[in-house]
């Protein structure tokens, strides 16, 4: 085996375990964590969630952000996010009953929309991108990208894109639940920060659902969310 394919196969192993992909899952929301919270999420023991994230943050995946005494976890950066979110919408699907009205709620809630990291996903997103490419905002020929009209639209919105250094401007980001493509990269994420500034859309406290209040009609767009 080359140790291209040992680095690999290493790296896969560090997800290859229901717990530790549990936290990766989790910390999608794009906040940092504590090692009690998701202790807690993940029912296992303190002391055993410091493994696991001991070895997530020794693989690249997650980063630590100290705060005085106290440790904090987070995934390493948008690029791992997407590579969480495309893997889970690879996996088979489970037909998942819901014995509740409340988990009802909750789970049509998390597929209608909510965040990925920190761009948007479910059926808001994912309709987002299709009025866009309607739109001809953005094109799909040559991977992915905003073309002149889709910039000056971003302008006339006032969406302020925040270039970092190795982060592209756009790219595809697969959908967990709709099973197609949302917007990801740097516009993904100014299109997601400016809905909830406006209040477009607004959390639903507990998980990454989000409330929409207009998003994609706010947005100049037409759609069925």
């Amino acid at each position: 085996m080359s140790a291209e394919g040992e680095e690999l196969a290493g790296w896969a192993r560090m997800l290859a375990d229901g717990t530790r992909a549990t936290v990766c899952l989790a910390l999608l929301d794009g906040r940092a964590w504590t090692a009690t919270e998701l202790a807690k999420l993940a029912k296992v023991s303190r002391p055993t969630i410091s493994e696991h994230l001991n070895l997530l943050v020794g693989g690249g995946l997650l980063t630590e952000v100290r705060q005085g005494r106290h440790r904090y976890v987070k995934l390493a950066g948008p690029d791992t996010a997407e590579l969480i979110e495309g893997l889970a919408a690879l996996a088979p699907r489970r037909t998942q009953v819901a014995n509740s009205l409340s988990a009802v709620s909750k789970r049509d809630a998390f597929a209608r929309a909510r965040t990925c990291y920190d761009h948007l996903a479910g059926k808001l997103g994912v309709a987002l991108a299709d009025a866009m490419t309607e739109r001809g905002l953005i094109d799909w020929s040559d991977g992915i990208a905003l073309t002149p009209e889709g910039q000056a639209w971003l302008e006339n919105l006032g969406v302020k894109v925040e270039v970092r250094r190795g982060r592209p401007p756009l790219r595809s980001c697969l959908d967990v639940t709709e099973r197609r493509p949302h917007l990801a990269g740097a516009v993904g994420a100014a299109l997601c920060s400016h809905a909830l500034q406006e209040g477009w859309v607004s959390h639903i406290p507990g998980g990454r659902a989000l409330k929409v209040n207009g998003a994609v009609q706010a947005f100049g767009l037409s759609s069925g969310v």
